[in-house]
């Protein structure tokens, strides 16, 4: 069990929100469905630096781009074709990159949290 807790530490650009959240979300878990739950998400997480690089291409390149990443399609069509709704968007994005990538993982966190909760 502490060797999970502790593997949550080695994910890229964990915050201490993220990791208190993770903590609490896995405390009913077995060990192995501890186990379970940490390949699960360590493969679906998405880092807020790696969200950042991807509002800087939304900005400058394709709009929405961030929001296609972090399964916001809808958000991301509507970026798309308003040109990031005229920069602004894509400007607040850019400066809320971490609550973007906080909000796609605990999503992501409780799917997860299925998946493992169904095994054995």
């Amino acid at each position: 069990m502490d060797m999970y807790q502790n593997a949550y530490m080695g994910l890229p650009g964990i915050s201490p929100e993220e990791l208190n959240f993770l903590q609490q979300a896995t405390n009913e878990l077995n060990e192995s469905q501890q186990k379970y739950f940490y390949m699960i998400y360590s493969g679906k997480r998405k880092n807020p630096q790696d969200v950042l690089i991807f509002c800087i291409v939304g900005l400058f390149l394709l709009p929405g781009l961030q929001r296609f990443i972090v399964g916001q399609i809808g958000m991301g069509i509507l970026y798309l074709f308003t040109i990031g709704l005229c920069f602004i968007g894509s400007i607040v994005d850019l400066v809320n990159h971490k609550s973007l990538a906080l909000e796609y993982n605990r999503k992501m966190a409780y799917e997860s949290f299925q998946i493992a909760k169904m095994s054995t």
